[in-house]
């Protein structure tokens, strides 16, 4: 099983750090990564609690939530499992001159990206294609860049979704309440 996965990751890793290399791949996906990094993902949440009314505003309550929950759990499991970084593995990979100080599973720019699709999917389904394209596609600039293996990236998809579903269906209800309890 480990195997079938090292050969997954390897060619997947190789088809689009390699083989889909452009000029203009070369110049926005640096760019466009940064919109699952921590400034963009938390000061969007922070706008919408701030700035946000009905709708907007639960957005807010619910990624605030769901941000929490998917960046511990990303940080916690890249601590525990201390998977280097594809670049320290894996030769002739375009690094972009990236060299990042923590572990590369899960990958926490897709766990936040699709936290945040998830959560705005759920509250305004007409908005889903658009947000987790705009999602898959910093997963796939994590690869392009080569900071992270695809199974990284599937690892942070699959905590970023199940982070928001645990929000939006079990745990929304208790965090209005916690919030009702302290406001003055």
């Amino acid at each position: 099983m480990k195997k079938g996965f090292k050969w997954f990751d390897e060619k997947l890793i190789k088809i689009i750090n390699e083989n889909m290399k452009s000029k203009f791949l070369d110049r926005f996906m640096p760019r466009f990564t940064n919109l699952g990094g921590v400034v963009f993902t938390t000061l969007f949440i922070f706008i919408l609690l701030v700035f946000g009314k009905g709708k907007a505003k639960n957005i807010g309550i619910q990624g605030a939530a769901t941000l929490t929950i998917s960046q511990i759990l990303t940080y916690s499991l890249k601590s525990l499992l201390s998977r280097e970084r594809p670049y320290n593995i894996l030769k002739n990979l375009n690094t972009f001159g990236i060299i990042l100080k923590d572990y590369s599973f899960p990958s926490g720019h897709t766990s936040a990206s699709f936290s945040v699709a998830t959560t705005i999917a759920l509250n305004m389904p007409k908005l889903s294609i658009f947000v987790f394209a705009i999602a898959l596609l910093i997963g796939i600039s994590r690869i392009y860049l080569g900071v992270h293996y695809p199974t990284d990236v599937v690892a942070g998809i699959i905590l970023g979704v199940g982070s928001a579903i645990l929000v939006h269906i079990y745990l929304i209800h208790y965090i209005k309440g916690l919030i009702d309890l302290f406001q003055i």
